[in-house]
């Protein structure tokens, strides 16, 4: 299987590249400068831990971004919202399990509210307009989705997307769907950190680095340095 997944991400990466030195590049510009949610949370006066999973296209882009995100203490690959028990990557990829990639962001609610979470996840993590498919990917694997683990972040979620929606901030519908937590699945290990240990890959110089630009150069107030 290994070795599979190595010579399907071999072919992948030659096309990649071929298209960039033809000129292609992403769909979509730069990630759009958004507000500051109406409705959030007020920081905790100590400190704390929360947890929240996140899908918005291949995971490895994701996980990068949020890495990078103040108040942030973990951010792991894996797999949510399907119904299929530990589910590995072939089979998650076939999109049949129900599962999307998906990264479980821990975070210290003392240091960064559920709602700056939301800011990060719908301006640069992702394109919040997109079903079925991020970039290059496509399937239901590769939706877009907030699994939310409290009645709070449920609440706060939605707000900022009637919010965005109100203000008429995409020009195409949001589409991100926002469930209840039911399990998460962490990802083999050489998914894990897969950007900050590959980043001369063509996938992850066209596809992932621009997002954590993005952020530094969009969110500064929330960017720091790999721990």
């Amino acid at each position: 299987m290994m070795r599979y997944f190595r010579a399907v991400l071999m072919v992948a990466a030659i096309a990649l590249a071929t298209l960039y030195v033809l000129g292609w590049r992403p769909a979509r510009g730069a990630a759009p400068t958004l507000p500051d949610p109406k409705v959030d949370e007020t920081p905790a006066a100590a400190k704390g831990r929360e947890t929240v999973v996140f899908a918005g296209g291949c995971f490895w882009g994701i996980q990068a971004v949020f890495e990078h995100v103040k108040g942030v203490t973990k951010a792991t690959a894996g797999y949510s919202g399907g119904t299929v028990k530990n589910p590995g990557y072939e089979e998650v990829s076939s999109g049949n399990t129900g599962h999307a990639e998906s990264v479980e962001v821990v975070y210290d609610p003392s240091k960064i509210t559920f709602g700056q979470l939301l800011k990060v996840f719908f301006s640069v993590a992702h394109d919040p307009t997109e079903l079925d498919r991020q970039g290059p990917d496509s399937g239901t694997q590769y939706r877009s989705a907030i699994f939310f683990e409290t009645p709070d972040q449920e609440r706060i979620a939605k707000a900022y997307v009637a919010q965005l929606t109100d203000a008429k901030t995409f020009s195409q519908p949001i589409v991100t769907e926002i469930v209840a937590y039911r399990a998460f699945y962490r990802a083999e290990d050489y998914h894990q950190d897969y950007a900050l240990h590959n980043p001369e890959n063509p996938y992850i110089m066209i596809n992932d680095a621009p997002k954590v630009s993005n952020l530094k150069k969009q969110l500064p107030d929330l960017y720091v340095t790999y721990r």
